[in-house]
């Protein structure tokens, strides 16, 4: 059975989201700070996180980026009371998969959780290479000469099914199945989220390729020169 780890310090709305969780069939675990979240991290087998930005404690964003660099993959969905742009992009940068603004449809945000708990469990182990771009499944990394970076789940599906495809346009239902599989709609913008994520980690490690948005056609993955190259002529 699923489960899901729920760090919120409201404790009428921590309550509401774990009973409409249970009605679906989904269990939680509910903690108000992250010292306490961190703990149940270490001992016990998360499938989402639904993550309040503002604790007691602390920042839900550090929590949250603290996780990522242990190598947690755990599907996040950040609830905030913050609607600015930058402060969206801010937690998706970290690591967030989805988020929400308070106040919210409950029913929106169950939903949410069941699209990202619909995240494919396996994959195939084989090695894939593109240019200057390594991706190894088993590990969950991405590697560009002797840089590397973990990358989540959706992450990992999503840049594994573009190598494979070798530069070839993909159409954005395609990457849709490749990261959360056949089924219920998925979160509307969760495609672009975790684009965004990947096109920011490919500048990072340093790769050539950058993740390009053919307009009603797909997206590929194009060399950055050669992109300077075709403005040149």
């Amino acid at each position: 059975m699923n489960r899901v780890l729920i760090v919120e310090d409201h404790e009428r709305l921590s309550e509401l989201i774990a009973r409409q969780l249970r009605a679906v069939g989904i269990e939680s675990d509910v903690f108000s700070r992250i010292e306490e979240a961190k703990g149940a991290i270490r001992l016990l087998e998360f499938n989402a996180i639904v993550l309040d930005r503002a604790l007691p404690d602390g920042d839900g964003l550090s929590f949250l980026q603290g996780i990522r660099k242990a190598g947690h993959s755990i599907p996040c969905i950040m609830l905030t009371a913050k609607d600015a742009l930058h402060d969206r992009l801010e937690g998706l940068d970290i690591g967030a998969d989805d988020y929400l603004t308070k106040p919210f449809s409950m029913e929106e945000l169950i939903a949410r959780v069941r699209a990202l708990l619909r995240r494919p469990v396996t994959t195939i182990d084989e090695e894939a290479h593109f240019e200057d771009i390594t991706i190894k499944p088993n590990t969950s990394e991405m590697y560009c000469g002797s840089r590397r970076l973990v990358l989540p789940s959706s992450e990992l599906q999503i840049m594994l099914y573009l190598v494979r495809k070798q530069g070839a346009i993909v159409r954005h239902v395609s990457l849709d199945n490749a990261a959360w599989g056949l089924g219920e709609a998925v979160t509307p913008n969760a495609l672009n989220v975790v684009l965004h994520r990947l096109r920011k980690k490919l500048s990072i490690i340093g790769s050539q390729l950058f993740i390009e948005n053919k307009r009603n056609l797909g997206y590929s993955l194009r060399k950055r020169d050669a992109e300077k190259k075709k403005h040149r002529s």
